[in-house]
């Protein structure tokens, strides 16, 4: 780390052609179409959201050049890619690989991977029934995650501009229970860690600092010798904990519309207690903000269903959001997480209502408020 506070952002890769969506969806199929297609859900809902740079394509390596200009101009240090592989292989890999990884000026970002292995829901739009069908399950055997672990290997840590956490590679898994439900146990899911780590230094990469998102650390039903997650943690080998996004752990009181400031405060109060609850460095996150109504039909009537016919965060302007990012300055001040570094949610997620890049009504305002804060 070079900077005093290190600013790592979650990108969300879902704005390009991918041939499984092409046969989920359609040909030229990208989740900007449920954007373009998102419509005011109440009086008074700020839908749609407009980006200003129009609905481009993310893996051509131009068009990636000028988010990491902006990016790092406004004092953003890493892309943290959410970064899909399932049994039968890789998923919305083109965004990093031909457009990050293609764009001549990349070197101005780091990058790192947070393995998103949940299960691909077809919510893209989701209907009010329940429960939704399984698209790709989030679960992978031992053959596949080690072509997953070799492919990250070989394409990624190599480079130069990989980001590393006190000299070591981060990597980050979104859901822990998963991967061990997956691997078959506790004891599998260490052995198959360990021998990543093995290969990172077999490769002559140094040592592989292993995160995991604090929301997906769970205890699976029939589990007899872990009692809580912090033993879960410690059995794997677990480096660090983070977290993505507020929502995971903050309920919105109500429906459909809560203030953001309130959220905000919450959230606020994680921090500390997150960084005391498992004995780990503890990556806090700043969320911009929070509507999943994109994602469901729109012509069907909005009600609390459950995700993502849910609630919203109301009043996220770019002061409510620089003021979340001082709180976090003042508590990375304190020196109580164990890293000087943070998230953001996200630079992307049009479809969740939580992105940086600039929109017709804001510009570039959440950027500057960066900038301002940790630029």
């Amino acid at each position: 780390m070079s900077k005093p506070v290190e600013v790592a952002v979650y990108y969300f890769p879902n704005y390009h052609v991918d041939k499984r969506n092409e046969a989920w969806h359609g040909k030229g199929w990208t989740e900007w179409e449920l954007t373009k297609r998102a419509e005011p859900r109440f009086a008074g809902h700020d839908q749609p959201k407009v980006p200003l740079w129009g609905y481009e394509d993310e893996a051509d390596p131009a068009v990636m050049s000028r988010k990491i200009d902006a990016a790092a101009d406004h004092g953003v240090d890493t892309f943290i890619f959410d970064w899909y592989w399932y049994e039968d292989g890789p998923y919305l890999d083109r965004a990093l690989e031909e457009g990050f990884l293609g764009a001549d000026n990349n070197s101005r970002l780091k990058f790192a991977l947070m393995w998103a292995n949940h299960d691909w829901m077809d919510i893209h739009p989701a209907q009010r029934s329940t429960p939704y069908n399984i698209l790709a399950q989030g679960t992978v055997s031992r053959e596949a995650f080690t072509q997953a672990t070799d492919h990250m290997i070989r394409t990624y840590f190599t480079r130069p501009n990989y980001w590393r956490v006190d000299g070591k590679l981060y990597f980050s898994v979104y859901e822990l229970m998963s991967l061990v439900k997956g691997l078959g146990s506790i004891e599998a899911t260490r052995e198959a860690l360990d021998d990543f780590r093995a290969r990172v230094r077999a490769a002559g990469l140094g040592e592989l600092h292993v995160n995991a998102v604090v929301w997906g650390v769970q205890i699976l039903p029939g589990e007899q010798k872990i009692t809580n997650g912090t033993e879960l943690l410690a059995a794997l080998g677990v480096d660090s904990i983070s977290s993505y996004v507020w929502i995971h752990h903050q309920e919105l009181p109500t429906f459909p519309e809560t203030p953001y400031a309130e959220i905000s405060a919450k959230s606020t109060e994680d921090w500390s207690k997150f960084s005391a609850m498992y004995g780990l460095p503890y990556l806090p996150n700043v969320t911009m903000g929070w509507d999943s109504s994109p994602r469901t039909v729109q012509s069907d009537g909005y009600e609390n269903l459950g995700y993502p016919y849910m609630g919203m965060l109301s009043g996220n302007t770019p002061a409510q959001f620089e003021l979340s990012l001082v709180r976090m300055k003042q508590f990375l001040s304190q020196e109580l997480n164990g890293f000087p570094a943070f998230t953001v949610n996200a630079w992307n997620e049009w479809t969740e209502g939580s992105y940086l890049e600039p929109d017709t009504k804001n510009g570039m305002a959440y950027l500057e408020a960066i900038k301002r804060v940790f630029g």
